[in-house]
């Protein structure tokens, strides 16, 4: 905490709209945080070019630069040490990451379906609401959860619902779950913030405000 403000670090691996939304958050009063680095696995990433705006530090570390696993990780988390973050948000971070004992309980990500439906491994982006039409379910929606060493699979913290409508593309229906992330993800991230998340397990909670 800096002050009465969590020091996030944001991982990323594109555009940056998350982090642009998490900004937005922060600018409105809405989230008590301080972005305090931002780690990319691509140099072109357009997320870079938005934290630099903010001033706030960058690093780029590509997968293929690590020998293993282990070593990227070790890398990502060490430059989140010296940053001095106390979260870690994953924000498209597009390529595996390890879980440090140290930092257990403490990273975060968004998925774009109600985990643990349409997770795992290739499913990201429109590769999930693809699925998600092909399976005629009747609602979908986003996730919050702590991440662990498997894809989509850590305690869940809070899951919003969206409706799946009869004339849904892939396209169409991205854009109103975009919309439940946008609110949820920082919302869950405020709760990191004033203390409010309990991680039993397999299960994680929310703690109602006092």
């Amino acid at each position: 905490m800096a002050g009465d403000r969590l020091r996030l670090a944001v991982l990323l691996s594109g555009s940056g709209t998350t982090l642009a939304n998490l900004f937005a958050w922060i600018d409105d009063g809405r989230l008590a945080a301080e972005v305090v680095l931002v780690v990319s696995s691509r140099a072109d990433a357009y997320g870079l070019v938005r934290a630099r705006e903010r001033g706030v530090p960058t690093r780029i570390l590509p997968r293929k630069e690590h020998a293993s696993l282990e070593a990227f990780t070790d890398a990502v988390f060490r430059a989140v040490d010296e940053s001095g973050a106390g979260l870690v948000a994953l924000a498209g971070f597009m390529v595996r990451l390890g879980v440090p004992d140290r930092w257990r309980g403490r990273i975060v990500n968004v998925h774009p379906a109600l985990l643990p439906a349409f997770g795992g491994v290739g499913m990201y982006g429109h590769f999930v609401h693809e699925a998600v039409l092909k399976g005629g379910v009747k609602i979908t929606g986003c996730t919050v959860h702590i991440v662990d060493e498997e894809y989509d699979h850590g305690p869940i913290l809070a899951q919003r619902a969206v409706e799946v409508r009869p004339d849904d593309t892939p396209d169409s229906l991205a854009e109103r779950v975009q919309a439940a992330e946008r609110e949820i993800y920082p919302a869950a991230i405020q709760a990191f913030a004033a203390g409010r998340v309990r991680v039993e397990g397999r299960r994680a909670h929310i703690l109602p405000e006092e």
